[in-house]
């Protein structure tokens, strides 16, 4: 029975839409009878403060109004807690919308599932590494090109929003070049390798729907590991449109496995995680059965 919920939002989520979302959402659960206690953080650092203080009171649910980043954020604080994750999609990918089938479009359509309270128990996935950082996250963690492209995001103040994205991609494939990887699958199995990138999926996608994992089950206790060898600025070119359908698989520059832990080395490279920086390789990163409660629909 849910009664009471805590909404965190991201008034930065989704191009500035979360607010909107937020206030759509936060009239929907009064319409319901549910009471809200709403949490707007300065900052990431401010918002997880905020999170843990109302985590000590008592609350049926901590709602998240946002994208995957301020998902990742909220799993920091949930990670082995009873206290269930309902999300109210509000970003640009919501990717960990698409894995848990709610609705991305229709904030109220989104509380009704979360009034609901019907609690699936899932995977995360963690990393930690060689620096001290300990961090989880909910869909994949990237490392090679995809987090190359994301550093030099980072790095540039122009241009906004996903034309950003766009310019970095196409400066990293002009720059393109193998990258050597180490690493080690549950203590056994060695892979040394030049690869263009890899990434390690709890659940199928990431960057706004592109199924880089496509066979990733979030409730196996296994990473699925997607590794694209070294290849031409063409070959790359071409293989993205397949990502899209997860036929890139397939495809002979592409191997996949499955582990429960793999220690990732590749120097110069960072590891990425739910879109966020985590931390810089080498770093284990492991899927962590049952972690996590979160509110789905009731299957039909």
């Amino acid at each position: 029975m849910i009664s009471h919920v805590t909404v965190l939002t991201n008034p930065m989520s989704g191009h500035g839409n979360a607010p909107h979302a937020a206030e759509r959402a936060v009239a929907r659960f009064q319409e319901l009878g549910i009471d809200v206690t709403g949490i707007v953080g300065r900052d990431a650092a401010h918002a997880r403060e905020l999170v843990d203080e109302a985590l000590t009171r008592e609350t049926d649910a901590l709602v998240v109004v946002g994208g995957d980043g301020v998902i990742r954020l909220a799993l920091q604080a949930l990670a082995g807690k009873d206290i269930p994750l309902g999300i109210v999609p509000a970003g640009t990918g919501n990717d960990h919308a698409r894995e848990y089938r709610l609705p991305t479009s229709d904030p109220a359509a989104a509380v009704d599932v979360i009034a609901a309270g019907h609690t699936d128990t899932v995977d995360l996935g963690h990393i930690q590494g060689a620096d001290g950082t300990s961090t989880w996250f909910g869909t994949v963690a990237a490392t090679g090109f995809d987090s190359l492209v994301s550093d030099r995001v980072n790095r540039m103040s122009w241009p906004h929003g996903r034309m950003r994205y766009n310019v970095a991609m196409v400066a990293e494939i002009y720059q393109l070049r193998p990258l050597p990887f180490r690493m080690v699958l549950d203590g056994q199995r060695e892979i040394v390798t030049d690869l263009t990138l890899a990434a390690f999926g709890n659940t199928r996608s990431y960057g706004g729907g592109m199924l880089i994992c496509p066979g990733a089950d979030h409730s196996d206790g296994l990473l699925d590991i997607t590794m694209v060898g070294a290849s031409s600025r063409t070959r790359l070119i071409r293989l993205f449109p397949t990502v899209f359908n997860g036929t890139h698989v397939n495809l002979p520059q592409v191997s996949t496995a499955r582990a429960r832990t793999v220690t990732v080395e590749s120097p110069g490279i960072n590891a990425y995680a739910d879109g966020d920086f985590a931390c810089p390789l080498p770093a284990e990163i492991s899927a962590v059965s049952g972690a996590l409660k979160i509110i789905v629909p009731e299957a039909t």
